[in-house]
């Protein structure tokens, strides 16, 4: 018996070590489920970690990582000196965590602007920030009052401190914070006789008359709901839109200032046309020089803290500096150029354009066994031009794998018996070579367009990518025989109406054609700006909420906009498949 009770106490002593450290691993790291799209570099760009931090504790999430799968990310210095990232529970609401974290629910909602009652569910990470970035007093500030050695202790007769935001007012901050417009002033004299505050200064926020300092307990727990319309943003509506363009079109290379300038030339006729309309526009437009100038003459207009939206920048290293600024001023950053910044998984105020790969590609595949159900996939392998298409051909390899689609692999050398060896009748025969390059294209379609004259009862297709669009005059016939499919996030047919019209009127505004490659940067001008401007009239402050019911049609670049996280920007994450039929008519397919 005595061995017994030794062995059962040795038992829960074993549970009881497995259990501190269990609880000790997880105050040192916190849950994400990955999402359709995600990819290592996107994740750890999120929280501001390494990828080898990430994979310490998630051993073989280098080599492959899957939606659904939870991986667990590391607290760091890094990502826990201004805040604290939060995976919810089961039965947490956000009072809870108002209550768990001591900040306000307006906080929270403010440092998680993609967060909504709807979406507040198990699984989900949000960032709690700081005390500090809420509205603390900063070091600076307070070291400006000093106090005599000899006083004692002092109650602090602020309840928190406030910085103030653009367009906010006296009443506006009293109303937020449940006192009256005296009350405020009378703890900030400064207030007397100012008919604007200034933005960025801090203001004390006084307890309410009668009300202790700590609070008490609400009678009735509010809900989710309730909480979420409380702290919603009152509705903004621009009477006149103020934009600027900050983009290289002077001291850089002649052939980037014309792009720059085309994509300006189609931006304006995008104003023009709002202004018919009866929007009112202002637009501000900026030299952001090579891309190791500095862009601190720019950002210190004093007009453009007053923007609503910017446009840019073109360089990598301009981002930064410009993403932080637009942050900080609560100005909408839309960069139409580059794909490879990470700004946008932690910068609330960016729109990406150009999507990024692993969220392009996640699309594609997507799209791809939605159109191909019943497909039969065969690689032609390349000898040239394959660095680029490595991860889509390994992911859509992984997707069919997955969907049991069967595939098989031939050289691009390969006879038109060996081609003809692999089709299957009962199924859609794809070919992909593993390069979208010119070279391989001029290899590949002698071969494939035999196979499919001498075969004419089997389902055939070509399958490629969007930089065939440059080739497409080269090979449009053997395009149409093959029955070809390439997907893209831009692309404009120049035989229908909308692309005749607006090369018409480019012609006629600037007396030249635009440049011959794709995407096309005067039709790229035209739907951002038309697109963004049209949107912020419409819908005003309200813009991210409803863009789903934009119901414009662009010349040439697909929009459909989704929030990377709860607390950082929106990516495009449109793509279309563009169809060659065998009867010669040209197809844009849109899966939304």
């Amino acid at each position: 018996m005595r061995t017994i009770n030794r062995i059962f106490c040795s038992m829960l002593l074993a549970g009881a070590c497995s259990f501190g450290a269990f609880a000790q691993e997880n105050q040192s790291y916190f849950l994400h489920t990955i999402e359709k799209g995600q990819s290592l570099y996107s994740i750890s760009s999120m929280y501001g970690v390494t990828q080898s931090d990430i994979v310490k504790l998630n051993p073989g999430s280098d080599e492959k990582i899957f939606v659904g799968r939870t991986l667990r990310i590391p607290r760091t210095a890094a990502n826990t000196q201004t805040e604290t990232f939060h995976t919810i529970a089961q039965g947490e609401t956000l009072y809870r965590l108002t209550v768990k974290y001591g900040v306000s629910a307006k906080a929270i909602c403010d440092a998680n602007p993609g967060l909504s009652a709807e979406n507040f569910r198990i699984g989900q990470v949000i960032r709690i920030p700081s005390a500090g970035e809420t509205g603390a007093v900063t070091t600076e500030t307070a070291t400006e009052n000093v106090i005599p050695p000899i006083q004692g202790p002092v109650q602090s007769r602020c309840k928190e401190m406030h910085k103030v935001k653009r367009k906010e007012t006296v009443y506006s901050i009293s109303r937020e914070y449940g006192i009256s417009e005296a009350e405020l002033i009378a703890a900030n004299p400064e207030l007397k006789g100012e008919n604007k505050i200034k933005k960025g200064t801090f203001l004390c926020i006084p307890f309410p008359t009668a009300q202790v300092a700590t609070p008490a307990q609400p009678q009735v727990t509010p809900s989710n709901s309730e909480l979420f319309s409380e702290n919603k943003k009152a509705t903004e509506r621009f009477s006149t839109i103020k934009a600027a363009i900050v983009l290289p079109f002077l001291d850089v290379p002649k052939s980037e200032a014309a792009r720059m300038i085309e994509y300006y030339e189609g931006f304006l006729m995008a104003v023009d046309s709002l202004k018919r309309s009866g929007v009112s526009v202002d637009l501000y437009t900026y030299n952001s020089g090579s891309e190791n100038a500095s862009l601190n003459s720019v950002l210190s207009q004093k007009e453009m803290k007053d923007m609503d939206i910017i446009f840019g920048p073109l360089h990598h290293q301009h981002i930064k500096p410009l993403a932080d600024f637009a942050q900080k001023n609560d100005i909408r950053l839309v960069i139409p150029f580059t794909s490879k910044d990470n700004s946008v998984f932690r910068n609330p105020s960016i729109y990406q354009i150009n999507t990024p790969q692993s969220y392009l590609y996640s699309e594609v595949y997507d799209h791809f066994v939605r159109q191909f159900p019943n497909a039969n996939v065969i690689f032609i392998e390349a000898s040239t031009g394959t660095k680029d298409k490595v991860e889509f051909i390994k992911g859509l390899k992984d997707e069919l794998k997955n969907r049991s689609i069967p595939m098989k692999s031939l050289k691009e050398d390969a006879t038109v018996e060996s081609l003809k060896a692999v089709l299957r009748a009962d199924r859609e025969n794809i070919f992909i070579p593993t390069s979208g390059n010119n070279v391989t294209l001029i290899k590949i379609l002698p071969q494939l367009t035999l196979l499919v004259r001498d075969n004419p009862e089997s389902n055939i297709h070509l399958f490629g990518y969007p930089e065939w669009q440059t080739y497409t005059k080269d090979h449009l016939e053997a395009f149409f025989e093959l029955d070809t499919y390439f997907y893209s996030s831009f692309y404009t047919n120049n035989l229908l109406p909308a692309a005749i019209n607006f090369t018409k009127s480019y012609r006629r505004w600037y007396g030249k054609d635009m440049d011959e490659r794709y995407p096309k940067f005067g039709m790229l001008g035209f739907d951002t700006g038309y697109f963004f401007l049209k949107g912020l009239s419409r819908y005003g402050s309200e813009l991210e909420k409803n863009m789903q019911q934009m119901d414009l049609v662009p010349i040439q670049t697909g929009f459909k906009f989704q929030r990377v996280n709860n607390w950082g920007g929106l990516i495009n994450k449109k793509v279309f498949f563009v169809r060659f039929t065998k009867n010669y008519e040209l197809v844009k397919l849109d899966y939304d």
